[in-house]
């Protein structure tokens, strides 16, 4: 249903951040200058006069023109020099190819979306780099051999125009599905280009839909009617440079004449359009979004207007299941003088006719979380809501099905100790694909009709031999004394000898949940070559529910950092691994979580990778999408929030009296979310400092990094050679140290901070 997919596609963008996207050390002085109204309080133009003078000091600034000709040169210098040294170690070529051959597999499970009882798949490999856009029928499906039939050839249609395109999806029009919209980016960027597409014809309309590029998002009303946020031919941008206004387009009609439904401030993340379509109908909703983590719901009227949900205004809209809204809860929603007290963590259903008329007396509770049991999904298929449940970070999956008592709640047989996702559901089909993996099981696909048992359809061939391997779940208790749970893979012989190369991967941010997943190619080498694999569970995320994300919240983000440090700290202590043994990897909200820590503890780790990383939380949300994630970070132009980002912000508080570990940044051009200047700026502040920097930037690949299979099997290889090479290759001369005053790795207890001398300078700011 479109709704979910639009949904989906915010959730991506907090995945990926993300969309898509997505902190203390001690305070550096006051900005300078430091001058005081007439009665003592700044002036708010002094302010903002000293803000403009701090960022305009910024010696780096001139890295965040993207296509700058000095900014380029220097890029491709670092990637001269960072290439010299990965690609030429002798591991790279085969490690190269190993994990190329893993993303390029032809028995790899074909995931697709179920439309009316056949499935779109998009497929790429090294016949089609770019990749196809094909569809079956279920029946075909299922047997484990489909016979496809191709709809688009992006390789076919990129060497046509002349364009460097990369698929970002097809939106199709229910119930037959016939009519889509594709969207094409150049470079894998987030902004898009859409056009209409008939796949009966295999054919672009003419005369269709189309819009030419921009960050966009659209839903279908009906066959001639969309419903579109976009900021083309009269609409509106925020200040994330996302859309701000929804209008009602028709076809055949220019989209500057289409009417306005909606307008958001520009202060808002997002606003987007969500059309829910099922065989009893259509419901058409406008989504207000100041941030990723509070929406104001309102429902389309059928003369255009708008009426606003009284739902609480940091709910997660789901969609709509037989005209009950269902939806999942950040907070305690009490319903009304005599209703009950909604638990937050759980999965909700309502009657929209109740909504619409203010009445919240048969809001229920679907599904609760506890102590152990965290909600992380509700889908909605056609004839059941599936809940997605973690159990101490454990995947679960229940079918709910109304009854006259309630919601009939059925737990469905699948493997345990993994990762359990609804890959697909469609309210047309009466049936769902459900997933099962965990570290070293490959993935499964089954096939759950409605009121039947999971049948699997699909199995992924082992990439390694498991048997070798084991998963221990630990807790590292962090500063706060919260006990904080984390996976490790190794050797069964392993020997805890603290001599045990091993990279601890995270991220912690976005409710975002790292659970078991079948190891990608680069963990996968990485274990052969005689490595442990750790994942962090650490507060920002949702492995615990809201009360787990919101504990790593704006000034609280130090929490993450201390429980990522915590885990390392684990590893240390039960003598898997040492300091200069010890790799930490993350992406996006990840590469600040690993570069922050770094600069708050760099005598714990050996060696740093940071991809498509934020490290200038001073500007961050004046570059590209970044005002989007003020809900997540908080707001630089509010002084005292903007105090303390200034205390943790890698970029202002890496130091040149402090041996950091050897840290690899890895970013790309076309990434159109988080700026690829953070990762410039904060490679070339370290440089300079004479710090060891690697630094490498594809030219395309948006915020993913890589727009192809063989460029993601290049950026796993390059990181995994680069970890290689100061962790497995260490005589310890490369770890790091602290400065005179920081203390050093205890013997006993948790991490402590390096902090820094009170003579040292202000803090950089922009």
């Amino acid at each position: 249903m479109t709704a979910n997919i639009i949904i989906a596609g915010i959730a991506r963008a907090r995945l990926l951040l993300a969309g898509g996207l997505v902190a203390t050390l001690v305070a550096c002085g006051q900005p300078d200058g430091g001058k005081q109204g007439g009665e003592g309080t700044p002036s708010a133009m002094n302010q903002e006069t000293q803000q403009v003078k701090q960022e305009e000091a910024d010696p780096y600034r001139w890295l965040e023109k993207v296509t700058g000709k000095e900014a380029l040169a220097w890029v491709g210098k670092q990637n001269e020099r960072a290439l010299a040294q990965l690609e030429k170690d002798p591991r790279y070529p085969d490690a190269y190819e190993r994990i190329l051959k893993i993303y390029t597999a032809s028995d790899r499970i074909p995931y697709g979306r179920l439309r009316a009882g056949n499935v779109d798949n998009f497929w790429q490999d090294e016949s089609h780099t770019r990749g196809i856009w094909r569809r079956t029928t279920l029946a075909s499906y299922a047997s484990g051999r489909p016979s496809w039939n191709i709809l688009l050839d992006i390789d076919a249609l990129a060497k046509a125009e002349n364009e460097n395109w990369v698929w970002k999806g097809a939106n199709c029009l229910p119930p037959d599905y016939r009519r889509c919209i594709v969207s094409l980016s150049r470079g894998g960027a987030d902004a898009v280009e859409l056009r209409e597409f008939d796949t009966q014809t295999k054919r672009f309309v003419d005369d269709g839909f189309r819009l030419d590029e921009a960050k966009q998002w659209f839903a279908w009303l009906d066959a001639d009617h969309l419903l579109i946020a976009s900021p083309l031919e009269g609409g509106a941008k925020n200040t994330s440079g996302y859309p701000r206004t929804v209008r009602t387009w028709k076809r055949g009609t220019p989209l500057k004449d289409a009417r306005t439904v909606f307008e958001g401030p520009a202060s808002d993340a997002f606003a987007f359009p969500a059309v829910e379509h099922s065989p009893e109908g259509r419901e058409a909703f406008v989504i207000k979004a100041p941030d990723f983590f509070h929406q104001t719901v309102h429902h389309l009227e059928a003369d255009g207007s708008l009426h606003r949900l009284p739902l609480p205004d940091d709910v997660d809209f789901k969609g709509i299941f037989k005209g009950r809204v269902i939806a999942l809860l950040r907070s305690n929603w009490k319903t009304g003088d005599k209703g009950g007290l909604l638990p937050a963590g759980a999965v909700v259903s309502v009657p929209l006719a109740g909504l619409l008329a203010d009445d919240l007396s048969e809001a229920v509770v679907i599904v609760a979380p506890n102590e152990r049991v965290t909600v992380t999904d509700a889908v909605i298929g056609s004839g059941a809501v599936y809940v997605t449940i973690l159990d101490q970070v454990k995947g679960r999956l229940i079918e709910a099905v109304p009854s006259t008592t309630g919601w009939r709640l059925d737990r469905l047989g699948l493997p345990e100790d993994g990762t359990v996702s609804v890959t697909s559901s469609d309210p047309f089909t009466d049936a769902i694909l459900v997933n099962y993996e965990s570290f070293l099981a490959p993935d499964t696909l089954y096939l759950v009709k409605n009121a039947g048992e999971p049948r699997a359809i699909m199995k992924l061939p082992p990439r390694f031999d498991a048997s070798r391997y084991v998963v221990d779940q630990f807790f590292a208790e962090s500063e706060d004394e919260v006990k904080v749970p984390y996976f490790l893979v190794h050797a069964k012989d392993m020997k805890y000898d603290s001599n045990t190369p091993t990279i601890l991967y995270g991220y912690g941010g976005f409710e975002i949940s790292l659970t078991p997943q079948y190891l990608p190619p680069m963990a996968i080498e990485w274990l052969k070559a005689g490595g442990a694999w750790a994942v962090a569970n650490i507060r920002g995320g949702g492995e615990f529910g809201p009360r787990w994300h919101q504990a790593a919240l704006k000034e609280k983000r130090p929490i993450a950092y201390a429980d990522f440090a915590a885990v390392a700290w684990d590893l240390i202590h039960r003598k898997v691994t040492s300091p200069k043994r010890l790799g930490i990897y993350g992406r996006s909200n990840g590469g600040l979580l690993v570069t922050a820590t770094m600069v708050r503890y760099p005598k714990l780790f050996g060696a740093v990778a940071a991809g498509v990383p934020l490290t200038d939380m001073l500007r961050y949300h004046k570059l590209l999408a970044g005002a989007s994630w003020i809900g997540e970070y908080g707001n630089p132009d509010i002084p005292e929030e903007r105090d303390f980002l200034k205390t943790y912000s890698p970029y202002q508080n890496v130091r040149a009296d402090v041996r950091y570990p050897p840290i690899f940044f890895i970013t790309s051009t076309r990434d159109d979310r988080v700026h690829p200047g953070h990762a410039r700026k904060m490679a070339a502040k370290m440089i300079d400092q004479g710090h060891e920097v690697l630094y490498y930037e594809n030219t395309e690949g948006g915020h993913a990094g890589a727009a192809n299979l063989p460029q993601r099997a290049r950026y796993d290889a390059l990181i995994l050679v680069f970890m290689m090479q100061k962790l497995m290759d260490a005589d310890g001369d490369q770890a790091a140290d602290g400065p005179a005053d920081a203390p050093a790795v205890p013997d006993e207890g948790r991490p402590q901070e390096a902090h820094a001398p009170e003579s040292g300078a202000p803090a950089q700011d922009g």
